[in-house]
């Protein structure tokens, strides 16, 4: 097998914070489901990856041993029943569970930047990101507010361009409802000053791109409004009528199959596929703001949901929840939803 095939089989795992259920949720997720794992490895810090294999095995259990690998590569001599890790950045003491720390932040950003670089260079076919603590980013002095913004930075750096020039957008997905976001970690206040025609239409078109490689045809796109009812002719606001609308008329006629705006609090129950229904309405819903679209994919199932970040020239999926600073090192946290990004990001990849 040549470096290019290799490379095309190997899957980086970030740790997440070291405080949180990062590191032990992808422990679990080895246990679980081995053949998802399979070409994958962990890229953080050994001992706190060892740490989370103690944690999983409880008390007097015998605990999957790790091996740190020197290069992505060596996974594929890593023996069964045993977890690779790649030393990413200096080695860490692992910190105390549910506490913000800078050097938890520094070591979880530093194992984004590090599988990101990978991913842009072709040494790695997608990344998978266990959670990382916005707090903990901030204080290691990280000027991202979350995962989208630091991947969007790298992906722009190694470009050569313009962060404004790799647009990118957050898809959460899970086995009912998919919905991609117009606006992600900004205030309500300046998600709302911040909406556009231009915005809208450039959302339609990275979504329209995504899914149709994902669903292998053109995608059904239903476009949320912003305001009750869709604004009500204009009774509860213009947004609808001088922005949204002529947004997606411009997709159309681009040839996008996108139809709205609709109301906000149903076109979710018409997109939602049903347990023994092959499909809703839409493929996907385009919210115009974060709560407005993610609210409706986590209750139908936070545990198995998916978070895409559509539009990096490069595959990155990461679990469908956060640090969970309250559970961390109890052992109890599921992994369900990180083995399920596992496979979104290998079936993207072509795996």
């Amino acid at each position: 097998m040549d470096a290019s095939s290799a490379a095309h089989s190997l899957f980086a795992i970030t740790q997440g914070d070291p405080a949180g259920i990062g590191p032990e949720i992808v422990v679990r997720a080895w246990h679980e489901a081995p053949d998802a794992l399979r070409g994958a490895f962990v890229a953080g810090d050994v001992a706190v990856m060892r740490r989370a294999s103690q944690l999983v095995a409880g008390p007097g259990g015998i605990a999957w041993p790790v091996a740190q690998i020197a290069q992505p590569a060596d996974v594929q001599q890593v023996p069964p029943r045993c977890m690779p890790v790649l030393q990413v950045g200096e080695p860490l003491v692992p910190p105390d569970y549910g506490r913000i720390s800078a050097g938890a932040g520094r070591s979880a950003g530093t194992a984004v930047e590090w599988a990101a670089r990978a991913a842009l260079r072709g040494e790695i076919a997608a990344m998978v990101t266990a959670p990382l603590h916005k707090e903990a980013l901030s204080a290691a002095g990280y000027g991202f507010p979350g995962h989208t913004e630091l991947l969007q930075a790298e992906a722009a750096a190694f470009q050569g361009c313009s962060i404004d020039d790799v647009p990118v957008r957050m898809m959460l997905a899970n086995d009912e409802l998919r919905t991609v976001l117009v606006s992600i970690h900004v205030s309500l206040r300046e998600a709302i000053d911040r909406l556009s025609r231009a915005g809208v239409l450039q959302t339609l078109r990275i979504t329209h791109a995504s899914l149709a490689r994902m669903l292998g045809r053109a995608p059904r796109i239903a476009v949320a409004g912003l305001n009750p009812h869709a604004g009500e002719g204009g009774l509860f606001g213009r947004e609808e009528i001088d922005l949204i609308a002529p947004a997606v008329a411009d997709a159309r006629a681009e040839g996008i199959d996108a139809s709205g705006p609709y109301a906000p609090d149903t076109v979710f129950m018409r997109a939602r596929r049903l347990p023994g229904r092959t499909a809703g309405e839409f493929d996907v819903v385009v919210a115009m703001y974060h709560d407005q679209g993610l609210i409706p994919v986590k209750y139908l199932g936070v545990e198995t949901g998916v978070n895409v970040t559509l539009g990096l020239p490069f595959v990155r999926t990461s679990p469908d929840h956060g640090t969970a600073f309250d559970i961390a090192g109890q052992g109890i946290a599921k992994a369900d939803s990180l083995i399920a990004a596992v496979r979104m990001a290998r079936s993207l990849a072509g795996n």
